[in-house]
């Protein structure tokens, strides 16, 4: 995929008929073909070049990274505090809403699962090892928390669609373009016939319809 192509979508985009009166997101969509995600599911974490949103880390911790947590994350849940979450559906609905990701400490992953296991993971927020969000009791969180602050997240479980933000309208063309290609060539180098898994690739901002890429 070239640029020019990602900069003749965002033109189309920014057709007076779709602008709004607040900076919208670009959503880029990726639909797949020759794939059975019923079976073998797919999930990428990606870290973009130009993050503009703001990303909320959450932490799950014992005494041994409560200090750092508290200085690098947007929300803590010491180890004391887990068993206030286990019978109350509504404030870990609440803590997965307001929070994007989650780092667990890893020697307390049983006590989490057990706590906020059975929402988050429904919600695919639970401490991830793939991303490295299960981490030791003298993991350096904030070389940690940097990497989750520039990540995105793209998964298809039942559907042949990835889809996520890779920018918005306040950001300059070449950003945005920087960062579908970061995506586009992080998901496309990941799947098992490359190139060839990837029927067409859409860019849309949040009130547009799709417009496609390549």
């Amino acid at each position: 995929m070239e640029k020019q192509e990602i900069f003749k979508a965002l033109a189309e985009l920014k057709k007076p008929e779709n602008k709004k009166n607040f900076s919208q997101t670009y959503d880029l969509i990726i639909i797949l073909q020759g794939l059975d995600v019923n079976t073998t599911p797919l999930d990428f974490f990606v870290n973009l070049p130009h993050m503009k949103k703001q990303v909320k880390i959450g932490a799950f911790v014992g005494q041994e990274l409560a200090e750092q947590a508290a200085k690098f994350c947007d929300v803590v849940i010491k180890e004391n505090e887990f068993d206030q979450y286990k019978d109350n559906k509504k404030a870990v609905k609440q803590l997965a809403a307001k929070t994007d990701f989650f780092i667990g400490q890893a020697n307390l992953m049983p006590k989490i699962a057990g706590a906020v296991g059975r929402i988050l993971g429904s919600r695919g927020k639970m401490p991830n090892p793939k991303m490295g969000g299960i981490v030791p009791p003298n993991a350096n969180l904030e070389i940690l928390v940097k990497k989750f602050k520039t990540m995105v997240r793209l998964n298809a479980k039942k559907n042949l669609a990835l889809q996520c933000a890779v920018g918005s309208e306040n950001q300059p063309d070449e950003e945005v373009a920087e960062n579908l290609l970061a995506v586009y060539n992080t998901v496309m180098k990941a799947l098992p016939q490359e190139k060839n898994n990837i029927k067409n690739v859409m860019l849309k901002l949040t009130m547009s319809k799709p417009v496609k890429v390549a």
